[in-house]
C-alpha cells in the first residue's frame, strides 16, 4: 500500500510540473490527435481555409451558427469538444470540432450574415 500511495504522489507531482499545452492535450486525448491530423476541424480552421478575415467576436458568432445547425441535424446533440489554444490571447478554451465535410459547417456559413458571401461565391463558380 505504501508503494501505491508513493506512486500516486509522484504521478501528481509530475503532472503538476508539465506544461499547460501537454496537460490540455492529454485531457483532449484522441480528439486532439484527430484535430492535429486534420480529420476533425474547428470552425476557425474552416474560415482560415476559405480566406475569411473575421475578428474574434465574429468568428465566435459563426461558431454559434454552426453549433445550432449541428444540433438541429443531430436531434439536439452537441458536437465533440476539444481544448484548444485561443489564436490571439493564448488562453485555453473549449471548442467544438466537426468533420471537414459536415453539412453543419456549410449551413452555418449560409446562415451567418458575415460569411454568407463565401457560399454565394462558391455557388456562382459552380454554375
Amino acid at each position: 500500500m505504501y508503494r501505491t500511495v508513493t506512486a500516486i504522489r509522484r504521478t501528481i507531482a509530475a503532472a503538476l510540473t508539465t506544461s499547460r499545452h501537454l496537460r490540455y492535450t492529454a485531457l483532449s486525448g484522441e480528439v486532439a490527435a484527430l484535430v492535429a491530423a486534420g480529420r476533425l476541424i474547428r470552425t476557425g480552421d474552416l474560415l482560415d481555409r476559405l480566406g475569411a478575415d473575421l475578428s474574434d467576436g465574429c468568428r465566435s458568432w459563426f461558431g454559434r451558427h454552426v453549433a445550432k445547425a449541428y444540433r438541429a441535424a443531430h436531434l439536439g446533440a452537441d458536437a465533440i469538444r476539444v481544448w484548444a489554444q485561443h489564436r490571439t490571447t493564448g488562453r485555453w478554451i473549449h471548442v467544438h470540432v466537426y468533420r471537414p465535410a459536415d453539412p453543419a459547417l456549410y449551413a452555418g456559413l449560409a446562415s451567418y450574415g458575415r460569411t454568407r458571401h463565401l457560399t454565394q461565391a462558391q455557388f456562382a463558380e459552380a454554375a
